[in-house]
């Protein structure tokens, strides 16, 4: 059943993305396919997907706390910036899709359009109003740490994107990015254990992608907080338990979320022996893991687990990448995870079209 059940996914990728498969071996359910290439018809297809909601306001899950009836007003009015796309954080990583697709294929479709869109949410005076609002009494913490190291990466993505453009976009954003700076490294220290979860929480991830930014970005106040607390919490860390992984809602991996931070943290030879203890079963070359395997695709939670296929994914190639000796087989696993997900994207009943695009952006640029 499972060989039956994998050939209409390949089938698939084929006629929808045009991908290259090769089905000569199947064991379990790993298929080896080529690796999916982002092409231009690719770009343009993952654009519509933050263009369609990043200025749609509702309907929306604002996660906020009201103080008093002061408090209450509509998305747009309280994150003038990042009001669509449902959420807070699926809006920045919305922005953030826009910027890599520009960056990196200048020859959209939608590109005046992209950028009309980003000038128009990103002003300055925009950024302003979502900085007071984190100014605020009872929404200190909003989006800790998901959205965070989401917002911390978009600035990573314009900070790297030499054009007038990305450079007052990123200024723009400055005062945002300042104080989410310090919130984290204000938090760090009183986080006495890491949140080790499949969702939005997981400490591991944030880190990741506000160390990206730090580093990029030469922050080393960031830098040293984060590099501090991830050993504090992971340093001594063995065994971990893949095989209880998934649980039924996660977009995120608490092994290889954690692995993926102390990959960028640690020294070669620190990182191999850390491995050693943590997951050694992914040194070996026929090392397997299903795919996620998603039971309705209109149900917002159950869909996750695409996300968790992409994240997972985009572990298995930075490591292949970074250590191709001793992980290069992973790319194999990484693909099949990219390949059972990717053509499902886009489409008018797929409940992860407001955020699930950007997961498989960054699962395709680090491939």
């Amino acid at each position: 059943m499972k060989r039956l059940l994998a050939t209409p996914i390949i089938l698939i990728s084929i006629l929808f993305f045009g991908c290259k498969t090769n089905t000569k071996e199947v064991k379990e359910d790993t298929i080896n396919v080529d690796r999916i290439e982002m092409n231009l018809e690719q770009a343009n297809n993952l654009a519509s997907l933050p263009l369609a909601c990043v200025q749609k306001e509702y309907p929306n899950k604002t996660g906020h706390t009201l103080g008093s009836e002061e408090d209450l007003a509509g998305p747009q009015t309280l994150h003038p910036a990042f009001y669509g796309c449902f959420d807070w954080h699926s809006a920045v990583h919305g922005h953030w899709s826009m910027v890599k697709l520009l960056k990196t294929y200048p020859d959209l479709e939608e590109a005046d359009r992209i950028k009309m869109v980003l000038s128009t949410n990103l002003a300055k005076e925009n950024i302003m109003q979502e900085v007071t609002y984190f100014q605020g009494k009872h929404n200190k913490n909003f989006e800790r740490t998901y959205g965070w190291g989401w917002l911390l990466k978009l600035v990573e993505e314009l900070h790297t994107w030499n054009t007038p453009f990305a450079k007052e976009l990123e200024q723009n954003l400055q005062p945002l990015t300042d104080l989410i700076s310090e919130k984290l490294i204000d938090y760090l220290p009183k986080l006495q254990y890491a949140v080790r979860v499949g969702t939005h929480s997981n400490t591991a991830f944030g880190l990741s992608f506000a160390w990206d930014y730090a580093k990029t970005a030469n922050n080393e106040a960031l830098m040293n907080s984060i590099r501090e607390r991830a050993l504090y919490f992971y340093e001594k860390d063995t065994a971990c338990p893949i095989g209880w992984e998934p649980s039924g809602a996660d977009f995120l991996s608490p092994c290889f979320e954690e692995l993926d931070l102390m990959r960028r943290i640690l020294s070669e030879e620190a990182f191999l022996s850390w491995m050693a203890n943590f997951l050694p079963e992914l040194r070996q070359a026929d090392f397997k893991l299903e795919v996620a395997r998603v039971g309705d695709r209109e149900d917002g939670q159950l869909v996750h687990l695409d996300g968790l296929n992409f994240s997972r994914a985009w572990v298995f190639y930075g490591l292949a990448n970074q250590y191709p000796d001793v992980y290069g087989h992973l790319s194999q696993l990484a693909n099949t995870h990219v390949a059972y997900s990717f053509p499902n994207l886009v489409g008018d009943n797929y409940e992860g079209g407001h955020w699930l695009g950007s997961f498989a952006i960054y699962a395709l640029g680090t491939s």
